[in-house]
């Protein structure tokens, strides 16, 4: 797979036009929304949530980037409780795209919720179970918080046939081979990049170009 640099530099104009800042697809009309649910210790202002959500939002796309409390400290009830207000129950054309923390917190509600079809679920740097690497982060008691949900991975395969993982091959807060077997798990499609590191933006990635193929393929008719 290429990596963020490579993948800017391709020769393909659909790409190109990624790399730009300019959405290179048309959406159907069908699509309800595009939730954006970021992950420990970030806002919807980080990271690349809100180059996201502007290139959406210029094509016309309802985009709901969830705003999480306290997430320096999460609370796993209150961050599904904040879910709920915003999501309510996830619809056949909702599109739903997590990063970190967020990724195991949206599988559990929609495990909960288990709606019969979305639209489309992206995974950034996902797991779905105890990271023995990262036990605690600045006092965040990161397994405890993981204990706390509960995945139905069979039903969430059934809800949409467009699952993709985006995976970095030395992310050093979610081990690769979680992310992996979660993916596998899954079904999902992965899209594999070397070296983003876990896609902040101090990795270099106030952009993610890599997630606009599979959205290209969730929003085209």
């Amino acid at each position: 797979m290429m990596n963020r640099r490579d993948f800017c530099l391709s020769g393909a104009t659909a790409l190109l036009t990624a790399c730009t800042g300019q959405l290179f697809f048309k959406a159907s009309g069908k699509i309800k929304k595009v939730y954006i649910i970021h992950g420990y210790a970030a806002t919807p202002d980080d990271h690349w949530f809100p180059w996201l959500k502007a290139l959406l939002e210029n094509q016309n796309i309802a985009v709901d980037a969830v705003k999480l409390p306290q997430s320096h400290q999460p609370d796993f009830d209150l961050w599904q409780t904040t879910l709920a207000e915003h999501i309510g129950k996830p619809q056949k054309n909702d599109i739903f795209i997590a990063h970190s923390l967020g990724t195991i917190s949206l599988l559990h509600y929609l495990s909960k919720h288990k709606p019969m079809s979305i639209g489309g679920l992206i995974l950034v740097s996902g797991f779905g179970r105890r990271l023995p690497k990262l036990s605690t982060i600045n006092g965040f008691n990161v397994d405890a918080y993981i204990d706390s949900a509960n995945l139905d991975l069979a039903a969430i395969r059934t809800m949409s046939p467009q699952i993709y993982s985006i995976i970095s091959g030395n992310d050093s807060i979610v081990d690769p081979e979680e992310s992996l077997k979660l993916a596998e798990q899954l079904h999902s499609k992965i899209i594999s990049i070397p070296k983003g590191g876990h896609f902040l933006a101090q990795d270099g990635f106030r952009q993610l170009p890599q997630i606009l193929p599979p959205l290209k393929h969730f929003l085209e008719p």
